[in-house]
């Protein structure tokens, strides 16, 4: 099985997904997933799937030539992720460790680097991210290691002070070779307490772990296997310019400690700053992953036939409704999905001293529904390929597993949803953002535009009915006043998710010249906005956005979508672009899907 141009259609839908710089940004990354190091091999143990893992990084590094250039750009960090995982998300993780929150972490802080990056950008040495701890996981600001500065050397002594406090899940094994860290911890000066700052510290060299690192391999985890182990120090010398610094802090010369952030808060926020680019990353992880997955479905539901209705005929599953109308809505989901975060990753791309928090917030709940929708999506692509779906060889289980780590990395998703609600009710009048574009009048269900306006309505009623849960309870009991709000909230989130999703779909199809390309994106964005709207026709009826009549026809209007979209769904996943060497090693995506089981 060979690459072959796309039919225009397809190359349109493709455009329109990966966008102008396609070429440049993207090509590349597809290119290298379907060399030969990237080829499933069958057979190997978890140890040994970590380390093809390593030699798959060390081929990414080959392509890339210079690790900073590299950890610099957020589009192609974040595309390598969303290719590399069509493959092999272990691989995604651990380049997305080294490149982005070790590596990037370093050329943020120290404008003007005492130290040697070589060893990094070239990867004679991996770098590896030691944040969270065993006992604290999103609360960064708790946490325990200790990075005391001894003045009568100028060191700092990074340690570990209970087992509570034991660096959790970094990927710190000898597997892969050389390893050096970036580690969180509290800086410490004549007894005093100045926050979380970031360290760099060598962990192993060719001869094993070097004195003082204590390294303990974690049990086998769900998902492609990493080099996952607890790491602790004990009493670790640090040299003088291991200390990441920047505006937030510094240690003058005569050992004084300076800082422009008066705050802890803003301090540690400011040394781990990478991981917003993490959630871009992750969220791009997860789309390659989906869309791969998808793929993977619908190529099983038209090579494979059941009994008809006729004695003797055999119909594709393609073909049944039941089958093919939870994957059209999530191939539907897949495109939005894929059309917010080019959006969200421009956002970013352009953020100013004004603009940052709300950049960092839009990658935050893109993160939290993206990764959540892929879920959903993957686990209806196992489903409609049974028994066949469970086998490791057809990737879905696996794809399915490997999303959980992203789901709950780089800040949990319903803990970032929370925070980014909260800020949503307090910070901004958010029924003025949902309803800025709003036209008047009465719609149809066909209409994509207009139904861009319910989800926005969707929107503001969750968002008032949040305010009105907060303002009902106790004033003096914030606890319980915000567990009364959380819900609505969250639910208001998400209707923002999906409102902002739907923008995006709408002027990306507007974008496209192929007419065939575009009717078939507006279709694909009505069914998914339908999709969403139909567990909330009560809330638009009551609040007189619709009509008894339209919801009375809402279900025929979408087997009516689904009726026509049925027939293009194949050329619907070919605009996902994945590369046809990849499919040759899928058992159930080649024109003999019984050869998995035949041996």
């Amino acid at each position: 099985m060979n690459d072959s141009p796309l039919d225009p259609t397809a190359s349109a839908l493709a455009e329109a997904l990966f966008g102008p710089d396609r070429d440049t940004v993207h090509l590349p990354w597809r290119r290298i997933i379907t060399t030969e190091v990237f080829r499933r091999a069958e057979g190997l143990d978890p140890d040994q799937r970590v380390a093809r893992s390593y030699e798959r990084l060390r081929a990414l590094q080959e392509s890339v030539g210079h690790g900073a250039e590299l950890a610099a750009d957020p589009r192609q960090l974040a595309s390598m992720h969303e290719w590399t995982a069509v493959v092999d998300p272990a691989t995604s993780t651990i380049a997305g460790i080294h490149y982005n929150l070790f590596l990037g972490s370093l050329l943020d802080h120290d404008t003007n680097p005492k130290r040697e990056l070589a060893d990094f950008t070239s990867l004679r040495r991996t770098g590896t991210f030691l944040c969270t701890e065993v006992a604290h996981g999103n609360d960064v600001i708790a946490l325990e290691t200790t990075a005391e500065y001894d003045r009568t050397t100028a060191e700092f002594v990074l340690h570990t002070p209970s087992p509570g406090a034991r660096k959790f899940m970094p990927n710190t094994s000898l597997i892969g070779g050389p390893k050096s860290a970036v580690v969180a911890a509290r800086l410490i000066i004549d007894d005093q307490d100045h926050g979380v700052f970031l360290f760099l510290v060598p962990l192993s060299d060719e001869r094993g772990f070097l004195p003082g690192v204590h390294v303990q391999p974690l049990p086998e985890r769900v998902g492609s296997p990493i080099d996952h182990c607890l790491t602790s120090f004990g009493h670790v010398r640090l040299p003088r310019e291991a200390l990441l610094e920047s505006e937030h802090g510094r240690i003058d010369d005569d050992g004084s400690f300076d800082s422009d952030h008066g705050s802890l808060r803003k301090r540690v926020l400011r040394s781990i700053s990478r991981v917003t680019v993490g959630k871009l990353c992750l969220t791009a992880s997860a789309l390659g992953g989906t869309r791969a997955g998808l793929v993977i479905a619908v190529r099983y539901a038209t090579l494979r036939t059941i009994a008809g209705s006729k004695t003797g005929s055999r119909v594709p599953l393609a073909d049944i409704r039941s089958h093919h109308a939870p994957l059209l809505k999530g191939v539907a989901t897949a495109y939005a999905m894929t059309f917010l975060h080019r959006w969200v990753e421009t956002r970013w791309a352009e953020r100013d001293p004004a603009s940052v928090a709300e950049a960092e917030r839009l990658a935050a709940i893109s993160k939290g529904w993206i990764t959540w929708q892929s879920r959903a999506i993957l686990d209806q692509c196992r489903e409609r390929c049974g028994a066949q779906g469970l086998f490791l060889a057809n990737r879905l289980g696996e794809l399915a597993n490997d999303l959980e780590g992203a789901i709950t990395a780089e800040g949990d998703n319903l803990v970032i949803w929370v925070k980014a609600s909260a800020e949503m009710m307090f910070e901004f009048d958010r029924t003025t953002v949902a309803a800025q574009h709003e036209r008047s009048g009465a719609g149809e269900w066909t209409d994509p535009e207009f139904l861009r306006d319910l989800v926005a309505a969707v929107s503001r009623i969750w968002h008032a009915r949040a305010h009105t849960a907060l303002r009902r309870e106790r004033r003096g009991d914030s606890l319980r006043r915000w567990n009364g709000a959380v819900g609505p909230a969250t639910e208001a989130t998400e209707a923002y998710a999906r409102l902002l999703a739907t923008d995006a779909f709408l002027a990306a199809a507007d974008e496209v010249g192929d007419p065939t390309a575009r009717t078939l994106l507006r279709l694909l964005c009505t069914l998914f906005a339908l999709d969403y709207l139909g567990a909330h026709t009560g809330a638009l009826l009551v609040e007189g956005h619709i009509t008894a009549e339209l919801v009375g026809s809402l279900h025929e209007t979408v087997n009516s979508l689904l009726e026509d979209l049925a027939p293009r769904m194949t050329t619907l996943i070919e605009g996902f672009d994945v590369p046809a060497q990849v499919l040759e090693d899928i058992p159930i995506t080649s024109s003999a899907p019984l050869e998995l089981v035949a041996g």
